[in-house]
């Protein structure tokens, strides 16, 4: 299996969702192969919720990466799962050209871009 596929997976073991049971992984990959994970935390608010891919990606950023080819988001789901709102906008912000591979354990899985998944997007152009 792909690397970046396996480490989605395996991160989406390490989530933290008591309230949902929803257990989501992610994995980014630098422009130079390095590969940062991410699991989502839930929170009983809900609101400081933390997503796999935020997390993923955050971890990537806080290491001084801001170049990515792709993100992979794994969870358990017949129809597989795309990042929220939030998190599209956050992958818009930093990667909007690296592909996003949707997988499920099952070993289903989709490709699209980034910027497939936002249209008409806000970033730092209007500002």
């Amino acid at each position: 299996m792909d690397p970046l596929l396996q480490a989605a997976l395996d991160a989406r073991r390490h989530a933290h969702a008591p309230f949902s049971g929803f257990r989501v992984g992610a994995a980014v990959e630098t422009a130079d192969g390095r590969i940062f994970t991410g699991c989502n935390i839930e929170n009983a608010t809900y609101s400081l919720t933390l997503c796999a891919e935020r997390v993923a990606l955050a971890k990537a950023l806080s290491e001084g990466c801001r170049r990515f080819r792709r993100v992979a988001v794994a969870a358990a789901t017949k129809v597989l799962t795309p990042p929220c709102g939030s998190c599209r906008q956050i992958l818009w912000e930093f990667c909007p050209d690296a592909e996003l591979i949707l997988v499920n354990p099952d070993g289903a899985s989709e490709t699209l871009l980034v910027r497939d998944l936002l249209p008409r997007p806000f970033d730092a152009t209007f500002l």
